[in-house]
């Protein structure tokens, strides 16, 4: 285990990084993670007995949260390189590899390092002296964001060139009825439309470079500012997917839920919750419960969202026959499961607590839909922090719920 534990701790320095480019290193992650788990059972077992007998040993039980937190971290590594293996894949078969724009590319990469205003870099230009980042640039964000961003890689993303997006929904309400062969046919109602907005809000960042740096390293631009740029964004964005009230922002799938402050936001009506009975516990049925509250259509597709803190303790329940509800990843690309469906680790999903909303489960791909306001604008500012070069670069950025029927979510019970 101190192997385990020691690649943990520099990982959460960030002096170890995943390589999803080289699959061994993934096979070796998922190795270990087995072998963790293989242990945690072990451990589990060890404890139960102790239970049994009435008796609570603090030295089992603290190697028991030890190995928990090991798995845990091991799974988070897996789904990390997993999702820098979907990124790469995306960036492979896009095509996109070659700029769109060569001429407005290099005057742009011009303009990044050394300020001069050039006749050709005026796409977007606004009054303050923003311009459009190339192409290239707000893809590489764009991957960026996919890549760090758990609900973009379980949502739908559609890029919009306006200032909102409206969708329709059919509430249906037709009617019908038996008549006779000769009889008479009077008219029946039709079905009614309802429409909900995704406005965008505005997120920034506003990361900063010396002078001497841009002039004299040699390095990838683009890189660089999505490097410094996705950390950010994708933070403010975790909250917000989750979150959000929706002013200036996007609003969070759990505003949605019955008794939210989006429950009447969307013409179909609110995600429906189920309560659990403690307020700070869970069931195993419980979760089978909630499993069986979403139609089955909407289950081919769907997911467990829950927090670290949350699986942790997901991981020790079993169902009636003894088997554990949470298994981890088998093979690269694959997730880690709870009932056999996969999981997505949301950092900014509630803890176990009186009245939060810690677990959802569905199809998110049908359920929430991310809107991007097409283009990323960055402002060269090298006045406000001298010898600094801020990029004062902002994106818009919208969300909510677009179908509530594919979403359940788990509710604790008052305390």
């Amino acid at each position: 285990m101190t192997k385990h534990v020691s690649t943990r701790a520099l990982a959460a320095r960030g002096i170890l990084a995943v390589r999803a480019e080289a699959p061994s290193d993934v096979k070796a992650l998922i190795a270990d993670l087995n072998k963790d788990w293989t242990s945690f059972k072990a451990a589990m077992a060890e404890k139960d007995k102790e239970l049994a007998k009435k008796f609570d040993d603090v030295v089992t039980t603290e190697k028991l949260e030890r190995i928990n937190s090991s798995v845990g971290d091991l799974q988070k590594a897996v789904d990390d390189a997993n999702a820098k293996i979907a990124a790469l894949t995306v960036g492979a078969g896009s095509g996109q590899d070659e700029p769109k724009d060569k001429e407005y590319t290099s005057a742009f990469r011009a303009h990044f390092r050394k300020g001069e205003l050039q006749a050709s870099l005026n796409k977007g230009a606004a009054a303050e002296g923003g311009y459009l980042a190339p192409v290239e640039w707000d893809r590489t964000i764009t991957d960026k964001l996919i890549e760090v961003s758990p609900m973009r890689q379980i949502a739908t993303v559609q890029t919009i060139s306006t200032g909102g997006f409206t969708k329709l929904f059919n509430l249906r309400g037709t009617s019908s009825g038996w008549v006779g062969e000769t009889a008479a046919r009077p008219q029946t109602n039709t079905p009614t439309f309802g429409s909900m907005t995704f406005t965008p809000g505005e997120i920034y960042a506003n990361p900063a470079a010396t002078q001497q740096m841009l002039d004299d390293a040699e390095i990838n631009l683009e890189q660089w500012l999505a490097g410094e740029v996705d950390t950010e964004f994708s933070y403010q964005e975790g909250l917000a997917f989750i979150s959000g009230d929706g002013t200036n922002k996007p609003r969070g799938f759990l505003t949605f839920v019955t008794g939210g402050a989006a429950a009447a936001v969307n013409p179909l009506g609110a995600i429906e919750v189920k309560t659990a009975a403690s307020a700070t516990a869970i069931a195993a049925d419980e979760l089978v419960d909630l499993v069986h509250l979403l139609p089955t259509a909407f289950t081919l597709n769907a997911r467990w969202v829950l927090n670290r803190t949350v699986t942790g303790v997901i991981r020790k329940l079993k169902d009636g026959d003894g088997n554990y509800l949470w298994q981890p990843s088998f093979q690269a690309g694959q997730p880690a499961t709870i009932l056999n469906y996969p999981t997505t680790e949301m950092p900014a999903m509630p803890n176990l607590a009186a009245n939060a909303l810690p677990i959802a489960f569905g199809d998110f791909k049908r359920g929430y839909l991310v809107v991007d306001r097409a283009g990323v604008r960055v402002l060269r500012d090298p006045f406000t922090n001298k010898p600094y070069v801020h990029f004062y670069t902002t994106k818009r950025v919208g969300g909510g719920v677009q179908n509530p029927e594919t979403i359940k979510v788990l509710k604790m019970a008052a305390a």
